[in-house]
């Protein structure tokens, strides 16, 4: 059998399990959440390459991101 066709007969398992457990508004407050979750985390990442740009032009120390995400 195809690999990517057991991922997807996999995928769809688990996304069947999902509606059978939590029903489908459940479900789509998982999806929701987790685009969410993706699309803070793309702007916190730009946030810190902004942050990065701002003190190289004011030539301040440059900071780690571990001491950015605090």
């Amino acid at each position: 059998m195809d690999p990517s066709i057991l991922g997807l007969y996999f995928t769809l398992l688990i996304i069947v399990l999902m509606i059978a457990y939590a029903g489908v508004e459940g479900t789509l407050r998982v999806f929701v959440y987790l685009d969410l979750q993706l699309r803070y985390a793309w702007v916190r990442t730009r946030m810190w390459f902004m942050k990065k740009r701002l003190e190289k032009n004011l030539n301040l120390r440059p900071t780690k991101f571990k001491e950015f995400k605090k």
